[in-house]
C-alpha cells in the first residue's frame, strides 16, 4: 500500500486560528479523504510553531511565560480541528521535546556536510515574519517596517544549493501547483540566494544548540525549527517509526510562506539526504470585500464562529468550490449562502428528494434490471464526468473538482425534467424504473468524490444508498458497468436545508464631485509599479484578454488585459509596464487578475505604458 504524507503549515501561535488557517487546513482534510479512498494509506499533519522572538514579546504582553502562552493558543488551534472533525494523524508542537532532539539531529548533521558555519549577521530583521530581509527597511512579506540587527549567528549555506534548487525545479516543473508559483520561485532563485541566519542569541525562546557545541546563547532561529517538525512528526532525530512517509509528501502552504518551504526546506532537505517533496500546493489569500484580513482593521472572521452560524459544510464547500487554488478569493457571508443554496440545496439537495419522491409509485423498491437497454449513453457519458475528477484532483484544481462534479447532478436533474419519470411510471414502469435506476447509480458513483468535500452529509448519502465508504467499494462501484442492485430506499431527510438570505443595506447614492480635481493624498493611495513580464498567454475563450505573469521585485502577480488583439504574447515576454495593484481581485473566464496594467489609446491603437528606461521591478511610480 502506497503511504503519503499531507501536511498543513505548522501554523504560527501569535493569535487565535482564523478563516485562512481553516481554508488550509479543509483542503489537507478533502485530500487526505480523497487518497485514503484509493486505498492509500495517509499520514495527515498539522500543528503550531511556537518558538520565536515575537510568541516572547506577546507572552510578555500577556503576563505570561512564553510556554504558557504558547500552550494556550496551540490548544485553541487543536480544538479548532477537532470542532471540523479534522482527520489528523499527528498533531505537532515545536515545544515537543522529541522535535526539539531532531532538530539538534539536524545540525549536527548540517555542521558535519561543512553546511553551517559561524559568523556575524548584520541586517535587518521582520520580528512579525521572523524573517531577515537583505538591506530593506521595509518587509518585503508584510511591508511593516524591519529592524537593524547586528548579532552573532550561525549560518546555512543556502548560496551553496543555488544551482541544485534550480537542477531539482527544471526537472521536476510540476513539484509547486499552480505553476506560475513555480516561475516566482525560481526567478527568485536565479537573482542569488544569499546564506541564511540559522539562530538567534537576542533572544532566549528557542531550540537550544546541541550541547557539545557549547553555545548556550544561541537558539535556533524559527524557520529551520518550524520546517523540521515535518519530518520530526515521523520519527527523525529518534525512532524513525514513520520516515517512510516522507517519500510521497504533500505540502500545503499559503502564498506568503512560498519562499521558505520552496527554497529553504528544499536546502535543508538536500544536506540531510531526505527526500523532496513531490508538491507543494499554494493556495492564495482569503480577502475580506477586497481587503486582506488583518487584526489591525479588525475583519479578521472566525472559522468556527462562522461555522455555528450557518453550517460547517456550507462553510467548507464554500471555501473549496469558490476560488481558483492559488488565487486570492473574496469572503462575504452572502456569496456563501447563494452558492450554498445554488449548489447544495438547489441542485444536489433537490436531486435526492425528487429521487426518493419518485420512487413511491414503486414502494421505494429500486431495480436497475433495463438502465443500459434504455440509457447506456448517458450512462457513458456521466461515467467519463466522473473520470475526468482524478485529473482535476492531480493538478489541485478543486474548484474545477467540483464544477465538474456538479455536472453530474446538473445532468440528473435535467435527465428527470425531460424524461419525466412521473408520466413514464404509469406508460412504461420499466424505463421509468431504468432512469431512476440510472440516477441512483450516479449518486452512489458520486458519492465517493463527495465525502472528500462533505464527510457528514455524504455519509448519510452513503447510508441510505447503502453503500460503505471505503476503497474496495470505491473501486467497484467505479468499474464502467456497475449498477446498484435492487433496493429499498425509505424517504430521506433533506440534507441541504436552504439558508436564509441576508439583507443588504441599501447605501446613498454618493453625489457628483464638484470639480474634476483630486486631492495629493487620494493619489498617493495608488500603488503604482513597475514590473517585467515573465510569462504572457492567451486566455481560452477570449480574443481580447491575455494573462501576464508580472515579476514586482520578487512577488509575481497574475494581471489580465485586454490587449490581445494589440500584442502578441511572445512580444510581450521580458518587457517592463507600469501597473495599478491595489484594486480588489476580479475574477475573469476562470482566472483572477490581481491589478491592471496601464495603456493609453489614440487613432493609431493601444499601446502600453513602459518606463523609458529600465528599472527595478517593484519600483514605485509618483
Amino acid at each position: 500500500m502506497q503511504k503519503m504524507l499531507i501536511t498543513t503549515p505548522i501554523y504560527y501561535v501569535n493569535d487565535s486560528p482564523h478563516l485562512g488557517h481553516a481554508y488550509t487546513t479543509f483542503i489537507a482534510d478533502m485530500l487526505k479523504k480523497y487518497h485514503s479512498l484509493q486505498g492509500k494509506e495517509v499520514f495527515l499533519l498539522t500543528g503550531t510553531d511556537e518558538h520565536g522572538q515575537k510568541i516572547a514579546l506577546s507572552a510578555s504582553k500577556h503576563h505570561l511565560s512564553p510556554l504558557e502562552y504558547a500552550s494556550k493558543i496551540s490548544q485553541k488551534f487543536r480544538t479548532e480541528w477537532d470542532y471540523f472533525k479534522i482527520d489528523y494523524n499527528h498533531f505537532v508542537r515545536t515545544t515537543d521535546s522529541t522535535h526539539e532532539q531532531a532538530v539538534q539531529q539536524a545540525l549536527d548533521t548540517m555542521l558535519a556536510k561543512g553546511d553551517i558555519y559561524k559568523g556575524t549577521y548584520e541586517g535587518n530583521y521582520c520580528v512579525s515574519c521572523e524573517s531577515f530581509t537583505t538591506n530593506s527597511t521595509t518587509c518585503p512579506d508584510c511591508n511593516r517596517p524591519t529592524s537593524k540587527v547586528a548579532e552573532e549567528s550561525y549560518f546555512f549555506r543556502l548560496s551553496a544549493y543555488q544551482e541544485r534548487l534550480l537542477d531539482f525545479y527544471n526537472k521536476h516543473p510540476h513539484a509547486i501547483l499552480p505553476l506560475f508559483r513555480r516561475n516566482e520561485v525560481v526567478s527568485f532563485i536565479k537573482q542569488g540566494l544569499h546564506d541564511l541566519s540559522i539562530t538567534r542569541t537576542s533572544f532566549e525562546w528557542g531550540v537550544p544548540l546541541p550541547r557539545h557545541l557549547n553555545e548556550p546563547r544561541h537558539v535556533v532561529y524559527v524557520w529551520l525549527d518550524a520546517l523540521l517538525s515535518y519530518v520530526s512528526s515521523l520519527g527523525y532525530g529518534t525512532d524513525n517509526a514513520n520516515i517512510d512517509y516522507v517519500n510521497h509528501a504533500l505540502h500545503i502552504v499559503g502564498k506568503d510562506i512560498l519562499r521558505f518551504h520552496a527554497i529553504y526546506w528544499v536546502a535543508f532537505l538536500m544536506s540531510l539526504d531526505l527526500p523532496i517533496f513531490q508538491q507543494l500546493c499554494v493556495h492564495g489569500w482569503w480577502l475580506i470585500e477586497g481587503v486582506k484580513m488583518s487584526k489591525s482593521i479588525g475583519n479578521v472572521l472566525n472559522a468556527k464562529d462562522l461555522a455555528q452560524s450557518y453550517g460547517a459544510e456550507a462553510l467548507r464547500y464554500f471555501l473549496l468550490r469558490e476560488a481558483p487554488l492559488g488565487q486570492d478569493g473574496d469572503f462575504s457571508v452572502q456569496a456563501l449562502i447563494r452558492r450554498f443554496n445554488a449548489d447544495l440545496s438547489n441542485t444536489l439537495g433537490n436531486l435526492i428528494q425528487r429521487l426518493a419522491g419518485l420512487l413511491k409509485p414503486f414502494s421505494g423498491e429500486l431495480k436497475s434490471t433495463h438502465t443500459l437497454e434504455f440509457y447506456a449513453p448517458l450512462y457513458t457519458q456521466w461515467q467519463a464526468q466522473l473520470e475526468s475528477l482524478k485529473g482535476y484532483l492531480q493538478e489541485l484544481q478543486l474548484h474545477r473538482y467540483l464544477e465538474e462534479l456538479w455536472r453530474v447532478f446538473e445532468a440528473c436533474n435535467a435527465t428527470i425534467a425531460k424524461e419525466q419519470p412521473w408520466a413514464l411510471a404509469k406508460t412504461n414502469p420499466k424505463k421509468a424504473q431504468a432512469l431512476l435506476a440510472l440516477v441512483a447509480t450516479f449518486l452512489a458513483k458520486s458519492v465517493f468524490y463527495l465525502y472528500p468535500v462533505l464527510p457528514e452529509s455524504a455519509s448519510k448519502l452513503a447510508k441510505w444508498l447503502h453503500i460503505s465508504l471505503e476503497p474496495k467499494s470505491f473501486q467497484a462501484y467505479m468499474q464502467k458497468d456497475f449498477l446498484l442492485p435492487a433496493l429499498n430506499l425509505a424517504p430521506i431527510e433533506a440534507l441541504y436545508p436552504k439558508l436564509e438570505e441576508v439583507q443588504a443595506t441599501t447605501k446613498e447614492t454618493p453625489k457628483e464631485p464638484q470639480n474634476a480635481y483630486i486631492k495629493f493624498e487620494d493619489f498617493s493611495k495608488l500603488d503604482l509599479q513597475v514590473g517585467t513580464i515573465v510569462k504572457a498567454e492567451k486566455v481560452p475563450k477570449s480574443d481580447k484578454l491575455l494573462c501576464l505573469q508580472i515579476d514586482f521585485g520578487g512577488r509575481v502577480r497574475q494581471i489580465l488585459s485586454g490587449i490581445a488583439k494589440h500584442y502578441s504574447p511572445e512580444s510581450l515576454e521580458g518587457k517592463q509596464v507600469c501597473a495599478l495593484l491595489n484594486l480588489p481581485p476580479r475574477p475573469m473566464l476562470g482566472l483572477v487578475s490581481e491589478g491592471m496594467v496601464l495603456s493609453a489609446s489614440d487613432k493609431d491603437g493601444l499601446k502600453l505604458i513602459t518606463p523609458l528606461e529600465l528599472v527595478s521591478n517593484g519600483a514605485k511610480i509618483g
